[in-house]
């Protein structure tokens, strides 16, 4: 029996333990260029190449090509994508289900768990004044500096100070973490998801807002947690940054598209907002002449790695996608399938067909 043939378009294994897993189950593979460091990876063109034959895409976020249409048809016997991480914005999800293909994806709790734990961090760096408290006694010979007064965050019932409004867009799994989370600082937390019930608002103690605007109108704080679809492409832009407080921040830990780049660049530079937390792009990795590298403390950015905590990181997602690869190789569906609507297409074609030696 031949090998089952895997192409890893974007390798995240640095001890070997999966890629290990996949060889003792008598799988062949094949390495992408791309990895957490370097996510460019491979053409398109490049990617159908080595995608010929292959049984099982599998990889972390790649960045110069999304894994299309034309790539999973390089192969006729291909039966699934796993993704190592939360995000298949990467992946032709549409496609893959006309072509009766699953794509799974790994949302651990070591992934959502740390994004939520770093976006709650970048909130309290930017309000609290941290990095310009901490410069400004390192680099003068000053004591205080009254423009450095950070923001009260919570409800005070001792003089009626009503805290401040905390506005969640998304409330799935990191979104409702971050309410959790906050939820004993006693600040007024408000919230816009139309796929969720009232009862979920209910449980975390977020009060449902039912249209964008008068969330971005009331917060003091806009935070994202959305995945990336034709919906939240540009769902923030000039007109959303028009209506926010000249005193409000935005943290954006989800998806770089949505929000406008080029718009909140100008929203920044015409102080119609007071600051920004971005860990993801439009683009990445950032251009090296991004205004955004160029700014002061009111911009906030790291490299797309809120949720590389140690202790996490991208482990258990690896080895979730893997198993997830294995399971589909025999004929099994996996535990954690993003296109459900595809399983009962994606059975009649493999369902318990096993072709691991």
């Amino acid at each position: 029996m031949a090998k089952a043939k895997v192409f890893v378009f974007a390798p995240a294994d640095p001890t070997g333990e999966a890629h290990k897993m996949l060889e003792d189950a008598g799988c062949e593979l094949i390495l992408g260029k791309a990895n957490w460091d370097t996510p460019q990876g491979d053409s398109e063109l490049e990617m159908m190449k080595l995608a010929e034959g292959c049984d099982a895409l599998m990889g972390t976020s790649i960045r110069s090509t999304t894994i299309t249409q034309k790539i999973m048809q390089s192969s006729n016997k291909l039966r699934v994508v796993s993704k190592f991480t939360i995000g298949v914005d990467d992946v032709d999800t549409d496609a893959a289900t006309e072509l009766g293909i699953m794509v799974t994806h790994a949302p651990t709790e070591s992934n959502w768990g740390g994004v939520a734990e770093g976006a709650i961090s970048n909130m309290l760096t930017l309000i609290k004044k941290t990095r310009e408290r901490d410069r400004w006694l390192k680099t003068t010979a000053n004591w205080r500096n009254l423009d450095y007064q950070g923001t009260y965050v919570g409800k005070r019932e001792s003089d009626g100070y009503p805290g401040i409004v905390i506005g969640i867009i998304g409330l799935g799994r990191i979104g409702s973490r971050i309410a959790n989370l906050m939820r004993p600082w006693g600040m007024k937390m408000i919230g816009y998801d139309p796929y969720v019930p009232d009862s979920k608002f209910a449980e975390f103690g977020v009060e449902r807002i039912k249209d964008l605007s008068t969330l971005l109108r009331q917060s003091d704080v806009v935070t994202l947690h959305v995945v990336l679809t034709k919906e939240t492409r540009h769902m923030i832009s000039a007109a959303q940054f028009a209506l926010m407080k000249p005193t409000a921040v935005l943290v954006n830990t989800s998806r770089g598209f949505c929000v406008d780049e080029k718009a909140l660049i100008e929203a920044l530079q015409k102080n119609k907002i007071a600051g920004a937390a971005l860990d993801v792009f439009e683009y990445e990795p950032l251009a090296a002449d991004s205004p955004l590298r160029k700014m002061d403390d009111r911009v906030l950015i790291s490299p797309h790695m809120i949720s590389s905590n140690l202790g996490s990181g991208l482990k258990p997602g690896l080895l979730w996608g893997t198993r997830s690869v294995i399971s589909a190789l025999k004929g099994e569906v996996p535990d954690n399938v993003y296109n459900t609507e595809v399983i009962a297409q994606w059975n009649s074609r493999f369902g318990g067909k096993n072709i691991l030696a």
